[in-house]
C-alpha cells in the first residue's frame, strides 16, 4: 500500500561525464563519450584498456581529505552536492528524521598493500605460511583506515555522523542493482513514517588493478582498445562487452508535504519500486529475463499505473551479449504490443558501467529526462541485433512527452531493481 508520497528533491553527481551536474547533462544529450584509455594505472598488459574514469580534478585531494578511498570520496561529494542542490540543510530541519540509504562498492587494496604482505609470507613447503611476515609487512605497507575502506557500511554511518542525521542508516550492496535498490528502500522508509527525508545513492570504481583484472578474467569487458569511444554498444550487434566507469549519484528523497512546507522545488515524484531475483546463475541473466520482468512488474504495480504509463525507459544496457538481450526479452514481456513504442536508451554508451553506483546515476539521469521532456540517445548503435530490436534512441538525441520514467538495474546473482519516476507540478 501506498502510505506518504515520496518526492525527489536533490541531484548530486559525480562522473566522466562532466564536473557538474549541468555539464555532464550537456555532454549526454550531446552523445559523448567519456571513454578513454585509462591513465590511473599502466593498463597495456590488461585485455581491457578502456573505462571512463572520473577527472581527478572535479572531485579535489581525492586521496588527502578522505583517507578511507576513492569510493568514499565520490559518496561524500555526492551527497554533499545534492544536499545543497536541496537546499535540505537550510531549513527548519528535524535531523532526527533524515536517514542515509547508500549503495557501496567493496573498496580497494592497491597491489603494494596485499601482495607485499602475501609474497612475504610465502615460505617453501606444503601449506606453509610464515603469518608473523605476513602481519609485519601488512604493518609497514598498509594505508590508513584499511578496515574501514573495506567496509561499505562506513560510509553512510560516515555521512550521517558528518551532517548529524539520527535517522536509519542502510549500506546496500546488491552488486550492480544497488543504487537503485538504496533508493526503493529509502523510498520505502519514508512512505512508512520512518524518515522524512533520505540521502540516498549509490557510489563506486572498480578502476584500480585488482578490480579490472577480476572483470577481464569474468571475460565482461570491452576489448575494444583502438576505439575506446566506440567501445560500449549497447544493443548493437556488435557489442563486445562492457567498459568500466565509476563515480556516485545520490538524491535527496522527502515526503512531499514535507518538502512543500520548507519551500523546496520538486524535481520529480518517486512513484514505485520493485525489486526481484531471477534465481538463474551468478554471473548470467536468465535468458528470457525473469528477475528483470519481476522487478519492472512489481515496480508498476507499487505506483499503481499500468504499462501504458511509461513514456520513457532508462536501460541498464551494459552492452554484453546477455544482459541486452535478456533485458529486451523482458521489456517485450512487460509491455507487450507497446514494447517497440517506447524509446529506451542506455546512458551506459557514454559513461560506461559505474558498477554499484550506476543505478542512482541513471536514477538522476532520469530525472533530468523529466525535466527537460529530452531523452538522451543510445550512442554507438549501427548494427541493429535481431534479438534487440526496440527503439533505443540511437546515436541523437529526442525531444519527448515524458510523464513517467522507468529506470532498470540488473546484477550479477540475478538481483534486479527498478525505479520508476513520475513528473510532478509540484
Amino acid at each position: 500500500m501506498i502510505g506518504r508520497r515520496v518526492v525527489v528533491t536533490g541531484l548530486g553527481l559525480v562522473s566522466a561525464a562532466g564536473p557538474t551536474l549541468e555539464d555532464a547533462w550537456r555532454h549526454l544529450l550531446a552523445g559523448d563519450s567519456a571513454v578513454r584509455p585509462i591513465r590511473r594505472f599502466d593498463a597495456t598488459r590488461y585485455p581491457s584498456r578502456i573505462a571512463a574514469e572520473v577527472d581527478a580534478e572535479s572531485v579535489p585531494d581525492v586521496d588527502r581529505t578522505f583517507q578511507r578511498g576513492r569510493i568514499a570520496a565520490y559518496a561524500g561529494l555526492a551527497s554533499a552536492r545534492a544536499l545543497e542542490h536541496s537546499r535540505l540543510l537550510d531549513a527548519d530541519l528535524d535531523r532526527r528524521r533524515v536517514g542515509v540509504a547508500i549503495a557501496a562498492g567493496m573498496g580497494s587494496y592497491d597491489h603494494r598493500e596485499i601482495f607485499s604482505a602475501c609474497s612475504a609470507a610465502t615460505v617453501a613447503g606444503k601449506d606453509a605460511f610464515d603469518w608473523r611476515a605476513l602481519t609485519e609487512t601488512l604493518l609497514r605497507e598498509m594505508k590508513p583506515d584499511a578496515a574501514a575502506r573495506r567496509t561499505p557500511g562506513s560510509i553512510p554511518a560516515t555521512i550521517a555522523r558528518d551532517h548529524q542525521f539520527g535517522g536509519p542508516t542502510l549500506a546496500v550492496m546488491t552488486a550492480c542493482a544497488g543504487g537503485t535498490q538504496a533508493i526503493g528502500d529509502a523510498m520505502r522508509w519514508i512512505r512508512s513514517g520512518r524518515a522524512d527525508a533520505v540521502v540516498a545513492g549509490g557510489a563506486d570504481s572498480e578502476l584500480y588493478p585488482m578490480g579490472l583484472a577480476s572483470f577481464c578474467l569474468l571475460g565482461a569487458l570491452s576489448t575494444t582498445n583502438d576505439e575506446p569511444s566506440s567501445a560500449s554498444r549497447p544493443f548493437d550487434a556488435a557489442r563486445d562487452g562492457f567498459v568500466m566507469g565509476e563515480g556516485a549519484g545520490v538524491v535527496i528523497l522527502e515526503e512531499r508535504e514535507h518538502a512543500l512546507r520548507r519551500g523546496a522545488t520538486i524535481l520529480a515524484e518517486a512513484a514505485g519500486f520493485g525489486s526481484a531475483c531471477d534465481a538463474y546463475r551468478a554471473t548470467d541473466p536468465h535468458p528470457d529475463g525473469l528477475g528483470a520482468r519481476l522487478a519492472m512488474q512489481r515496480a508498476l504495480n507499487d505506483a499503481r499505473v499500468d504499462p501504458d504509463a511509461i513514456d520513457y525507459i532508462n536501460a541498464h544496457g551494459t552492452s554484453t551479449l546477455a544482459n541486452d538481450r535478456a533485458e529486451t526479452t523482458a521489456i517485450k514481456h512487460v509491455f507487450a504490443h507497446r514494447a517497440k513504442e517506447i524509446p529506451i536508451s542506455s546512458t551506459k554508451s557514454m559513461i560506461g558501467h559505474a558498477t554499484v553506483a550506476a543505478g542512482a546515476i541513471e536514477a538522476i539521469v532520469s530525472t533530468l529526462t523529466l525535466r527537460d521532456q529530452t531523452i538522451h540517445p543510445t550512442i554507438n548503435y549501427t548494427t541493429p541485433d535481431p534479438a534487440c530490436d526496440l527503439d533505443y534512441v540511437p546515436n541523437v538525441a529526442r525531444r519527448a512527452r515524458v510523464r513517467m520514467v522507468l529506470s532498470n538495474s540488473f546484477a550479477f546473482g540475478g538481483q534486479a531493481a527498478c525505479l520508476l519516476l513520475g513528473r510532478t507540478d509540484g
